[in-house]
């Protein structure tokens, strides 16, 4: 099926931070379409920008590439990362299937989180630079906190703690299913302001006459 957009890692990389309201079209429709998979007893596990397709004009989002989704009702051997080696981008995967641990629909969530934590910031909520240092963080580090990762984009607390309890190191801390984590999401994003930038902030300070 011919999918009209771009892939969104390129139109994130070009347009980031999106606007609170453009990045809630988007990660609700990601969930959307992740959490008929996990109805259906499916989890995609390689939830990444590039396997987003997007279109700007009309905001409609497409899932590409379920060539590496499980089914949830397999035994569980078959659902475990095989020992030195994983599935998905790492950037965007769940620690526990870096650690050999079952990889449940917990694992998508915490993979559309990161995604949307790199439309809205244009970060990631890691630092590392190679695949052994990001290894370490992802298994011993928690993720730079919403608030920390643009220095020139600002964000409420309430979105942040959507996003930082999505992002949980232990998959029973995050929200019970990523539709859960859906509407939190867009209730945190929708009751915001759209990120003000620190010099527009500054110029309203000064920018009336006495």
């Amino acid at each position: 099926e011919w999918a009209e957009g771009e892939i969104l890692e390129r139109y994130a990389k070009e347009h980031a931070p999106l606007p609170k309201a453009e990045a809630t079209v988007i990660v609700s429709q990601v969930a959307a379409a992740v959490q008929a998979a996990h109805d259906a007893g499916i989890v995609h596990r390689d939830l990444k920008p590039e396997n987003v397709m997007y279109d700007p004009k009309t905001k409609k989002v497409k899932l590409l590439d379920f060539g590496i989704a499980t089914d949830t009702q397999a035994p569980s051997d078959e659902r475990l990362t095989r020992a030195g080696f994983f599935v998905g981008t790492l950037m965007y995967i769940a620690p526990e299937a870096l650690s050999g641990e079952l990889v449940t629909a917990a694992a998508d969530q915490y993979s559309i989180a990161t995604i949307a934590y790199f439309l809205l910031t244009k970060c990631l909520p890691y630092t590392a630079k190679a695949p052994r240092e990001m290894f370490t963080q992802l298994l011993t580090m928690p993720p730079i906190p919403l608030r920390d990762a643009c220095d020139d984009v600002h964000f409420s607390p309430a979105l942040e703690t959507v996003v930082m309890r999505a992002l949980s190191r232990t998959p029973s801390s995050r929200y019970p299913s990523v539709d859960a984590f859906s509407k939190a999401f867009q209730e945190a994003a929708a009751v915001e302001m759209e990120p003000v930038r620190a010099l527009d902030r500054f110029k309203g300070l000064f920018g009336r006459s006495r």
